[in-house]
C-alpha cells in the first residue's frame, strides 16, 4: 500500500484499495490521489507525492481535470449522480499509452457527505493504443467507443452481432469479445457462413456420419461440437440460406442438435458472436432472413467504425500492418505519406489498408516509404473508386496526386492550386 498523503481524516485507505482484485487507488474531491494499492504501484508505477499527485497528471499528464480538457470524467459524472460510473481512457503507463477501463466509486460519510472516491483500473489486455501485431489498434473516439462496448458485454454470456463493412476488423472484435469472457481458455471456433451450399453447411456446423451423402467416407465432428464450452462465431450470416436459418434458431434455442445421418440429438453450450455487412433488418423485410432468428441474435449489436470514419488511427494501423508484413526489415512511412493515407476514403477499409501498404513494400528500395510510393501503391484502387464521378470526388483524388507530387507539403499544393491553406485543409477532409 502506497500512501501519498497523511491528511486522511480517519479514513482507513488501507482496508478499503486492499480489498479489491484490480489497481486502485484513493481520490479526493479536488482530483487528489491520497493512498494506492500493491496491484496498482505493480502495475503503474509509484505515485510522486506533491503538486504531481493528482489522477489528471499522473494518467494523462494533463494540467487540468479530464472533463476541462475535452475527455469524460467519471469523478466529476460521480459527483453528479453520486453512484458509480465508468469510461475507458487512454492512460500513460511505463509501458506507453495503454486502453484503461476505469470506473469511480464513490464514499460517503457517516453525514452522507461525498468526499472521497475510489478508482479502479481494469487494463485492457485485447486492444493496443500502441502499434501491435495481434490485437486491435487505434486511439480514436470512435475506436474507444468500440473498445467500451467489448469490455461490456465482453464477461457477459450475451449473443452479439458485429455490424459493418467488409474489412473493418470484424473476427478480431470477435476474438477480443471471446478473450475479454470466461470462455477465453476454451476455443474460439470460426465458421464462414460465405459461399457455403445449404449440404456443406449444415455438415460443417453439425458434422456427419459416415455414409451420410455421397462422399460422406468417413464421420466428421461438426464445429459446433468443437466450440463446445467456448465461442462460435458465425461470419457473414446473412449469407445463410433460409432453409438452413431455422436449423441454426433451434440449435440456439435448445442447445441441441444432429450430425448429418444420425438420429441422436447431441448437446453443446457456446458464446454465439455472428457478423455481417449486410443490413439483415432489410433482409427480414424482404423475406431473406427469419424475423425470429433476428431477434434471437440481436441481443447486443455493435457496429464497427470505417476506416474513413477513424483516419486519425491509420498511422498506428499502418506501423502495425508494416512489422507484419516484413520482419527482417523495419519498414516505417514518411510524414507526407502517413498524411496522405489519412486522406484516402478506404472503400475496403483495413483490408485495402494492408494491401496498398504491401503493394508498397514490394515497391519499394528503402526502408522508409513516402508519399509518391503510397499514391502509385494506390493507383489500382483509385480506378476502382472512380465509379462515382460526382465533382467532389474528383476533386479529392487531384488533390491527393498533387500532395504525393509535392510529398505533403500543403502550402505549395494550395500555392499550385491558388487557393488558401485553411481551403484546401477543407477540402482534404476524408470523403464520407
Amino acid at each position: 500500500m502506497q500512501i501519498i498523503t497523511t491528511d486522511l481524516t480517519g479514513l482507513d485507505s488501507a482496508g478499503i484499495l486492499d480489498g479489491f482484485d484490480y489497481p486502485a487507488i484513493l481520490v479526493s474531491s479536488t482530483y487528489q490521489i491520497l493512498a494506492a494499492n500493491d496491484l496498482y504501484t505493480h502495475t503503474f508505477g509509484e505515485i510522486i507525492p506533491g503538486d504531481s499527485a493528482y489522477c489528471y497528471k499522473v494518467s494523462h499528464q494533463y494540467d487540468r481535470p479530464c472533463d476541462q480538457a475535452g475527455e469524460s470524467c467519471p469523478l466529476a459524472a460521480c459527483k453528479k449522480t453520486g453512484h458509480r460510473e465508468k469510461v475507458l481512457h487512454i492512460h500513460n503507463t511505463p509501458r506507453g499509452r495503454e486502453h484503461v477501463d476505469v470506473e469511480m466509486l464513490p464514499i460517503f460519510d457517516k453525514q452522507g457527505t461525498l468526499s472521497y472516491f475510489v478508482e479502479l483500473l481494469k487494463p485492457v489486455s485485447h486492444a493496443s493504443a500502441q502499434a501491435s501485431k495481434d490485437l486491435m489498434v487505434g486511439t480514436s473516439p470512435s475506436f474507444n467507443k468500440l473498445i467500451e462496448l467489448i469490455n461490456r458485454v465482453g464477461p457477459s454470456n450475451a449473443s452479439v452481432v458485429l455490424l459493418g463493412e467488409s474489412g473493418t476488423g470484424k473476427e478480431l472484435a470477435a476474438k477480443a469479445i471471446h478473450q475479454s469472457s470466461s470462455r477465453k481458455d476454451k476455443p474460439f471456433v470460426t465458421v464462414e457462413c460465405a459461399g457455403l451450399t445449404e449440404t456443406l453447411f449444415e455438415s460443417e456446423l453439425f458434422g456427419h456420419t459416415k455414409g451420410a451423402f455421397t462422399g460422406a467416407t468417413y464421420s466428421k465432428q461438426g464445429l459446433v461440437d468443437a466450440a463446445n464450452g467456448g465461442t462460435l462465431f458465425l461470419d457473414e450470416i446473412g449469407d445463410i440460406a433460409l432453409s438452413q436459418q431455422v436449423k441454426l434458431l433451434r440449435l440456439i434455442e435448445t442447445g441441441t442438435y444432429r450430425a448429418v445421418g444420425s438420429v441422436e440429438a447431441k448437446s453443446t453450450d457456446f458464446r454465439l458472436i455472428c457478423a455481417t455487412h449486410m443490413n439483415l433488418w432489410d433482409m427480414v423485410e424482404r423475406g431473406d432472413f427469419r424475423e425470429d432468428l433476428y431477434y434471437r441474435i440481436n441481443v447486443f449489436p455493435i457496429h464497427l467504425p470505417a476506416l474513413r470514419q477513424r483516419s486519425s488511427d491509420i498511422p498506428l494501423l499502418a506501423r502495425s500492418i508494416l512489422s507484419k508484413l516484413h520482419e527482417q526489415t523495419a519498414y516505417t512511412l514518411s510524414k507526407s505519406a502517413e498524411e496522405l493515407l489519412m486522406q484516402y476514403p478506404f472503400k475496403g477499409n483495413v483490408r485495402e489498408l494492408r494491401n496498398i501498404l504491401e503493394r508498397a513494400v514490394l515497391l519499394s528500395n528503402t526502408s522508409e516509404i513516402g508519399a509518391q510510393l503510397i499514391e502509385s501503391s494506390m493507383a489500382s484502387d483509385i480506378e476502382r473508386h472512380q465509379e462515382p464521378q460526382d465533382l467532389h470526388s474528383m476533386e479529392h483524388r487531384h488533390l491527393l496526386r498533387l500532395l504525393a507530387q509535392y510529398e505533403g507539403d500543403k502550402s505549395k499544393v494550395a500555392e499550385e492550386l491558388g487557393i488558401s491553406l485553411r481551403t484546401l485543409y477543407r477540402k482534404l477532409r476524408p470523403l464520407k
